[in-house]
């Protein structure tokens, strides 16, 4: 997917929001937009994610895209499943199995037992999982996710974060905005500042030197895999258990495909981190 001198304004004789950006959003890519409060970043992930159309520019390649917008309208006349199951026809997804798939991510985030609560009548952070799940309900393409964690309680936190590394693993999209600066920050990100309304990449500010010596593997934790499974995947290092949690240290260059491996296994197996770390063993 690509923006070509994307820009956005309210009006004409309004002021720019964005302008000029041009990006690229890679296949298999995490991209995280920074940049102060009003500096344009959900401006610029509605036009990423399509439901606003830019002032000048072009946007190109777009996949199927789930969208957490920064504000959720809780004032509607569904419950969360028939909001849900609407949400999914409107992406046409297919309707024999479309109740399994709203459930499948209603749990996901622990929002199950509220499948049939009317929207209008829950809290905010039941609302915030109505609002995640509806973004995840396309299993593959781009995810934008603006300050999507807010209001999640620390189980669905987790399990988002889940879900993100597993669609970059997937060969997937995500595009995200949140508060926290530590926010996914195990997995390997691309970084855009918005300043002045233009998006500026924020490179590595370590010396090349230092980039060079300090050798980095991943490490993947795990938990519901088997030990006779771990040790038949051909990619991996070394693996170090901790009670039922598996630490599999893999080459930067096979942590892709050992990931796939890991997710094929089956449902039971959920990704709980994904961290670089060097050689010695210290994190990065």
């Amino acid at each position: 997917m690509r923006l070509d001198g994307v820009g956005k304004r309210y009006g004409f004789r309004q002021p720019w929001v964005v302008r000029d950006v041009s990006l690229e959003i890679s296949p298999g890519r995490l991209v995280r937009l920074e940049g102060r409060n009003g500096a344009g970043k959900s401006t610029l992930l509605r036009v990423i994610a399509g439901v606003s159309t830019p002032t000048k520019g072009t946007v190109t390649g777009r996949p199927i895209t789930g969208y957490v917008p920064e504000r959720f309208p809780p004032a509607l006349p569904f419950s969360a499943r028939d909001y849900l199951v609407h949400i999914g026809r409107v992406h046409g997804l297919a309707s024999d199995t479309l109740n399994q798939r709203a459930e499948a991510c209603l749990d996901r985030l622990g929002g199950l037992e509220f499948a049939d609560v009317p929207l209008r009548t829950m809290s905010k952070g039941m609302c915030q999982k109505v609002a995640v799940a509806q973004a995840l309900l396309p299993e593959s393409g781009l995810l934008v996710l603006d300050e999507a964690w807010t209001g999640l309680d620390v189980e669905a936190r987790a399990a988002l974060d889940d879900t993100v590394a597993e669609r970059v693993a997937d060969g997937g999209s995500v595009v995200f905005v949140d508060h926290d600066p530590r926010r996914l920050d195990h997995i390997e990100a691309e970084r855009w500042r918005i300043e002045r309304g233009e998006a500026v990449r924020v490179r590595d500010a370590r010396p090349r030197t230092e980039q060079a010596v300090v050798r980095q593997d991943v490490v993947i934790e795990v938990t519901g895999c088997v030990p006779d499974v771990l040790d038949g995947l051909p990619d991996v290092m070394s693996v170090r258990w901790e009670g039922d949690r598996a630490f599999v240290r893999v080459a930067p260059a096979a942590s892709d495909l050992v990931l796939r491996q890991l997710l094929a296994v089956g449902d039971d197996v959920h990704i709980r981190n994904v961290r670089p770390e060097s050689a010695n063993g210290g994190q990065q």
